[in-house]
């Protein structure tokens, strides 16, 4: 009797007891949730990107070329903030976890409704907090997205609404986490076991464990910084008996792990786009269930290689050193599983395929380069350089980016019933692949040659690199442009799209297109292997 009122009560909330814009900010159904979450991380990743173009077209040249100083180091807080927080972190599980993991798993819904419309209200008022630091008080906050100490406590700027909004889109991570965890262990389809479960559900099991242990930590540490500034408690300031160094250990206890929970979704959307474009099974499943488990276990212990240069112990550092070469071996398999599926595979060269396969690309770039600043000799030399700066963007932009816009080309047509034009969609691909090349490595090279990150200004010597790098960013602005617009449009106008028109085995494939209120008539029961192409069919 009550499972009925839940699903009246659930159908009240989605269609009969609000209109308009209400029908959709109070609705408890997944899909719309995930669907908010979308168009609020568009409309932040929109204002992120313009501001990334905004410092490049400062860098073009040596000296002052659109803002001053002081400026720049807003902006570039602002920028790291807003892609960090607003975006990358809760990207792929808010949108692609919110919107498919119950259906992936045969379920109507996830398994807390209201506390998953909680979550995105969370963060809705968490990004308005955070971005109202932008202009309140003395100006924007100029720490950098990581709020290092001295910085922190000495800075004047308007600090605390930009530490308060990150605490409280914590509280949405974890939430989120939360939910996906209690949904995966209760809600399953009769049939489905562990070990029939898809890949991206699985990624997203791992990243929910992480989002619920490793952000309270982050939490508790933006609280210690408000309670420094406000009450003048000498955690982190050494006039007051604190020490800056504990800052970076407690902040990068969080952020290390945080890295995971944006690579595993993403690993785990790659993990389902690749088989279906090979037409065959995925190779090595369990192999990449038990690496996607271990890449979650071992980020919670690699934090310090963040911190070579702070003056850690001999033994700290050559065990960090270690730990993050550990943390490669099973990223590794993933990226030889994943070649060994497409090897004798059928390709299908579609949008999303194109994606995935770029992905492998930068991404391997990104886990090599990771190795140099896993290594202590080298970390030395190129620390806080532009060759940071590169590597970051390609596991973090280059990995969850290519992995939300594969994700997003994959899907599109399941969430919104409609095909995109793919001449338009192959087009925006290759600009946005090349201004990406062209921006980022060019920053390696800076990097090794010494010219220092979060820097507004530089000596003639790195001007020509700059240059390149900037002419980069430029070109890869018009590719997202290109995305975007083929995107929004064929949402409204596109031609409507069959269920299952990739020939995708998993179940949301077997539904219709968009997905119905409670996504199926009657639970399925799952009999085969989640990657069995025997009996899929276009269509």
């Amino acid at each position: 009797m009550s499972n009925s009122h839940n699903q009246e009560s659930s159908y009240l909330d989605y269609k009969g007891r609000f209109k308009g814009i209400f029908a959709w900010i109070f609705s408890t159904d997944h899909k719309r949730i995930a669907l908010l979450y979308l168009y609020s991380i568009a409309t932040f990743f929109i204002v992120g990107a313009l501001l990334g173009l905004a410092m490049k077209l400062e860098l073009i040249a040596p000296g002052k070329t659109i803002m001053e100083a002081k400026t720049y180091n807003g902006v570039f807080t602002l920028h790291g903030i807003t892609m960090i927080f607003l975006i990358v972190i809760p990207g792929l599980p808010a949108v692609f976890g919110n919107f498919l993991l119950p259906i992936m798993i045969g379920a109507k819904d996830v398994s807390f409704p209201r506390l998953n419309l909680l979550s995105w209200w969370v963060y809705i008022f968490g990004a308005a907090v955070a971005i109202s630091s932008q202009f309140l008080g003395n100006g924007p906050p100029d720490t950098g997205w990581t709020f290092y100490a001295p910085y922190s406590f000495r800075t004047t700027t308007n600090m605390l609404p930009a530490v308060l909004g990150a605490f409280i889109l914590g509280f949405s991570s974890i939430l989120t986490g939360l939910n996906f965890i209690v949904t995966i262990h209760r809600m399953r389809a009769p049939g489905m076991s562990w070990l029939k479960m898809p890949l991206f559900p699985w990624a997203l099991y791992g990243t929910a464990w992480i989002q619920l242990l490793a952000t309270p930590i982050v939490g508790i540490t933006l609280l210690m910084i408000v309670a420094e500034r406000t009450l003048h408690i000498g955690f982190f300031d050494p006039t007051l008996g604190g020490d800056p160094v504990l800052y970076q250990h407690l902040f990068w206890i969080y952020s290390h792990p945080a890295v995971y929970i944006m690579i595993l979704p993403a690993m785990g959307v790659i993990s389902e786009i690749l088989p279906t474009f090979a037409r065959k099974p995925i190779f090595g499943y369990k192999a990449i269930v038990v690496s996607t488990l271990l890449i979650a276990f071992i980020g919670y212990f690699v934090w310090g290689h963040h911190m070579f240069t702070a003056g850690m112990s001999g033994t700290a550092q050559f065990a960090f050193s270690f730990l993050t070469f550990l943390v490669a071996i099973p990223s590794a398999i993933k990226v030889f599983n994943w070649i060994a599926t497409l090897y004798k595979g059928s390709i299908q060269l579609k949008t999303p395929f194109y994606w995935a396969v770029s992905f492998l690309f930068v991404f391997m770039i990104g886990g090599l380069s990771g190795l140099v600043l896993g290594s202590l000799a080298t970390n030395v030399h190129v620390h806080d350089t532009a060759f940071v700066v590169a590597h970051f963007h390609f596991i973090v932009f280059g990995g969850v980016g290519y992995a939300f816009f594969a994700a997003l080309h994959y899907w599109f047509p399941k969430i919104y019933g409609k095909m995109y034009d793919e001449g338009w969609a192959n087009t925006g691909w290759v600009i946005f692949f090349m201004g990406f090349l062209i921006l980022y490595l060019p920053m390696f090279v800076l990097g090794i040659m010494g010219m220092p990150r979060r820097y507004f200004d530089y000596v003639d010597e790195f001007s020509r690199l700059n240059i390149v790098s900037s002419l980069g960013a430029i070109l890869m602005i018009f590719g997202l442009i290109v995305i975007i617009l083929n995107l929004v449009r064929s949402a409204r106008y596109g031609k409507t799209a069959m269920a299952n028109p990739w020939g995708g085995p998993t179940l949301e494939w077997q539904i219709s297109s968009p997905p119905a209120l409670e996504n199926f008539n009657e639970i399925p029961v799952v009999s085969k292997d989640p990657y069995d192409f025997s009996n899929v069919k276009l269509g």
